[in-house]
């Protein structure tokens, strides 16, 4: 019995029914079901979350897209199947990209009629791939109130996750992405896209931000007291480089801490710079004087990347987990090779994110990457998770730089 939670997105009545039916038939017991967008985003702020979303493209046409947009915004959908009979491959290709740009996974297109033998084996490969469950449910009734924001902040609910960042050739620990999560005392944890919106509309986002850098902090000093080198990241959001305090605070917790600076980077997302204030600047400035290195976050996917290089004090970039994903397509190949190129024309270290796959991992180090994260070497996880973990993947992935000749 397949334990999966579905959403079938269609506008036919008929194909809808037939659809259902053969899910049904497949061992899915749990399918809701839906006409278009916004009846499909009502019923899951009713019901509650699905993890794959199975969507008719000409319902994708209509209000299908903006149904997507708002509902992984809501944390009400994973994964995106699409049913789409004698469709032209640039119009799939073009359809795939955007449920990537999304932050959506993309298990591919199942085609129309739907058959169970090309939908089983994306059901099977999403099953099998450990990927955290949806909100439930997250309607504006359910998401968390001011006053439980508040009361979250005063018990210290608010804590950091971490992600480990690996050197693609040996595969040991270089460091961890720090990642928000709010573990409620009721009700279970929640990712950011749940509160975050709140909390910056309350003001509290700097105060949540140096909670979860003290943690952080607190966590390197343990990790670097084997004599190891451990390196952090933190997200931060262009409306606290506004702030003009805002660097001599990070340079007082430094100091509080006896943390190095260039063992921290920042990282920010290039879109949020499309109209940055001269302010934001100077604290960039301010940070990298400090001896903090800047990360422009995924890099690539913005309109202005190469722009905003040019102009912001940045030492490193993130490449965006889209390219990574679609590493065998040759106009992505070719976008990693050129921005690694690029980086170290700079003298700038790359980051590649989203790293699932031994393939993507050879792609990746026959190209001279050294850094990246993602789930093949591990998942976020918790402070004390971290402090006791190690590898437990395939050793033998770390062995050699290239695949074996055929």
């Amino acid at each position: 019995m397949n334990t999966l939670r579905l959403l079938m997105l269609e506008r036919h009545d008929l194909q809808r029914t037939v659809a259902v039916n053969t899910l049904c038939h497949m061992g899915c017991i749990d399918v809701l079901q839906a006409s278009g967008g916004q009846a499909a985003l009502s019923l899951l702020h009713l019901k509650g979350g699905v993890d794959i979303a199975l969507c008719d493209l000409q319902t994708l046409a209509m209000d299908g897209l903006l149904f997507l947009s708002q509902a992984r915004e809501a944390g009400l959908v994973n994964a995106v199947i699409i049913c789409g009979a004698a469709t032209p491959d640039e119009l799939i290709d073009n359809v795939e990209q955007i449920v990537r740009l999304q932050g959506l996974e993309w298990l591919g297109n199942a085609g129309r009629p739907l058959r169970a033998e090309a939908l089983g084996p994306m059901l099977q490969a999403y099953s099998t791939g450990s990927r955290s469950r949806v909100a439930q449910p997250c309607d504006p009734g359910c998401r968390p109130g001011d006053e439980e924001i508040l009361d979250g902040i005063d018990r210290q609910e608010f804590c950091a996750w971490f992600q480990p960042k690996f050197h693609l050739g040996s595969g040991m620990i270089q460091g961890a992405e720090v990642l928000l999560r709010w573990q409620r005392t009721r009700g279970g944890m929640l990712s950011p896209g749940a509160f975050l919106p709140a909390v910056v509309q309350l003001g509290l986002l700097d105060k949540v931000f140096f909670r979860i850098f003290e943690q952080g902090l607190r966590l390197q000093q343990f990790m670097q007291s084997g004599g190891n080198g451990f390196k952090l990241a933190f997200n931060l959001d262009t409306s606290q480089l506004q702030c003009p305090h805002f660097v001599d605070r990070i340079r007082q917790v430094l100091n509080k801490h006896d943390a190095s600076p260039a063992s921290l980077t920042f990282e920010l997302t290039e879109t949020g710079f499309l109209q940055a204030p001269g302010i934001c600047m100077a604290s960039m400035f301010g940070l990298r004087m400090l001896g903090c290195n800047l990360s422009m976050d995924d890099f690539g996917v913005g309109y202005s990347s190469l722009e905003r290089l040019c102009l912001l004090p940045f030492n490193e970039v993130k490449l965006d987990a889209g390219f990574i994903r679609d590493f065998k397509h040759k106009r992505s190949v070719a976008v990693i090779r050129s921005v690694l190129e690029l980086a170290r024309s700079l003298n700038m270290q790359v980051v590649a994110e989203g790293i699932e796959s031994v393939e993507q991992l050879r792609c990746l180090q026959s190209m001279g990457c050294q850094l990246g994260q993602g789930y093949l070497y591990a998942r976020p996880m918790s402070e004390a998770q971290l402090m006791t973990w190690t590898f437990s993947g395939d050793p033998s992935i770390w062995h050699a730089v290239f695949p074996p000749a055929e």
